[in-house]
């Protein structure tokens, strides 16, 4: 008997069916996958689960009884409750006050603070969460607050709980907590739903996957008698091929990037980089790897010249770029896919064609003796189009109407067209579905292998351990070591993005 049955569940948006006679059936007790491509509908599912969305057909039951969901109050009265991808909590509230937000001990009119503490405090012990209710959450880790996230679903006594790509901000090591908390949660009856995007964890931690496909229901399988290549087959209807990466064949070539004792400060003023110093070679992808917050975005910021250096220098091949404007750079060969589409490679008002030829349209053909060409704009957009996939309706229409993943490919189709001596990708995958992954991957290794530069900057070791040829690792603004692909493993990676540098070996 299902613990969740969510039967022939039916949702449209104008324009699309995001969801078609979807039926999902889920045990008690078990940690439940939920798997597809970009656009599958997963999301809008979970939204009509949690009360986000009405569904147009369609009937849910928990426990075999009908139930009615209008909104997400009404889910967590039904014991069912979501951890969001991006984390819905307030930074200048303690741990405590998070988790109780809305949901506070009063004792007449006031908040009871020492109650609301000790129930806290218990949670956090019972399940090995480990967190101090007063620490202020601005203060926390990315892990830690993950935990704070879990432990308001577990105050609000959640039955089900729907997790949203939980792993993508974590350290192995915080992956491998976090699914220790789980088998604790489901030890104790609870029920999970996992939205991931990443093979690994579905064979480690789930016990059955659903899989949709644009907007339809594939199948439900169970992970111990199946595959990670059978689950992808079905997410994208056709076999994937294997991606063989060869390794650079020598680190040798000319120094394409060269980054020098570089120093800068945050947004408040506050060192950001300590000291950074890394080179790239022609032929070779490095990637970067730590958890987020440690520096990179600073460091994107400073190689493409949108923030200044206060020590330290930024070369391109035998040029010093250090305060040369983003033009130059580009013109010496400098390509960025940067880590937030929407704010800074987008602009969401102007059109497909606008946005894909923003870095170029002042060079031929695109424009002659100053005067734009429309016909080659397009031309070269609609070539992109076909060449990307980007799922659109033609050329002119406005980026902000595409989803995360077609908006994702606008970014990398023109970053890589222009054929860069160094390219600096930060979280090129992001929102981007297993096909689409692999062809941007592919593509890395072609530029590389055309004697490219790339500095690869992922959250994803998966996606690292996948391309890169040497790997260099930021620990709060700085580089705290350096491992050939040879000899990284995920736990010596997992190692150094903690802040440790002592690796076994």
């Amino acid at each position: 008997m299902a613990y969740l049955r969510m039967q022939g569940i039916t949702k449209s948006f104008p324009g699309v069916v995001a969801n078609h006679n979807v039926t999902l059936e889920v045990a008690q007790g078990e940690i439940h996958a939920l798997v597809g491509e970009n656009g599958a509908g997963k999301s809008t599912l979970m939204k009509i689960l949690y009360g986000m969305e009405k569904h147009d057909e369609g009937q849910i039951y928990l426990d075999e009884r009908p139930v009615s969901i209008p909104n997400p109050q009404a889910a967590i009265k039904l014991g069912i409750d979501m951890v969001h991808q991006h984390f819905q909590l307030v930074p200048s509230l303690t741990v405590a006050e998070n988790v109780a937000l809305g949901y506070e001990p009063r004792r007449g009119l006031f908040v009871d603070h020492s109650t609301m503490d000790k129930r806290v405090r218990a949670l956090s012990e019972r399940f090995g969460l480990a967190v101090d209710p007063q620490a202020v959450v601005r203060d926390l880790s990315v892990g830690e607050q993950q935990r704070v996230e879990i432990l308001k679903l577990l105050y609000r006594d959640a039955r089900l709980l729907i997790l949203d790509e939980p792993s993508a901000v974590l350290t192995p090591q915080e992956v491998d907590d976090l699914f220790n908390v789980l088998r604790r949660l489901v030890d104790e009856g609870r029920t999970a739903i996992f939205i991931t995007h990443k093979m690994r964890e579905v064979m480690t931690i789930c016990q059955r996957a659903t899989v949709l496909r644009r907007g339809e229901l594939v199948g439900t399988v169970t992970v111990a008698d199946t595959t990670p290549e059978i689950i992808a087959q079905m997410m994208v209807g056709r076999d994937l091929d294997t991606l063989r990466r060869t390794p650079a064949k020598t680190h040798s070539g000319a120094a394409c990037l060269s980054v020098r004792d570089l120093h800068a400060v945050d947004d408040r003023g506050l060192p950001a980089l300590r000291g950074v110093s890394f080179t790239v070679h022609a032929g070779e992808i490095v990637g970067l790897a730590g958890v987020e917050g440690n520096g990179q975005s600073e460091l994107i910021e400073t190689l493409v010249g949108l923030r200044g250096i206060k020590q330290g220098t930024v070369g391109i091949e035998a040029k010093d770029v250090s305060h040369a404007s983003n033009r130059r750079r580009r013109e010496l060969g400098m390509a960025l896919i940067p880590e937030d589409r929407s704010h800074q490679g987008l602009s969401g008002e102007s059109s497909l064609t606008e946005n894909i030829v923003s870095t170029r349209y002042h060079l031929a053909p695109m424009s002659r003796g100053g005067v734009l060409s429309p016909g080659a704009m397009k031309r070269f957009a609609q070539d992109a189009i076909e060449q990307f996939d980007i799922r659109v309706r033609g050329p002119n229409v406005r980026v902000k109407t595409l989803s995360g993943g077609n908006a994702q490919k606008v970014v990398i189709a023109r970053e890589l067209a222009q054929q860069p001596k160094v390219l600096l990708a930060a979280q090129p995958t992001r929102g981007l579905d297993l096909g689409a992954t692999q062809y941007v991957h592919s593509e890395l290794l072609r530029l590389r292998d055309a004697g490219a530069a790339i500095l690869l900057i992922s959250a994803d070791l998966d996606e690292l351990l996948a391309v890169a040829d040497r790997f260099v690792v930021m620990f709060e603004g700085q580089i705290v070591g350096e491992l050939e692909a040879s000899d990284a493993t995920r736990e010596k990676l997992g190692i150094l993005m903690a802040g440790r540098t002592a690796i076994p070996a």
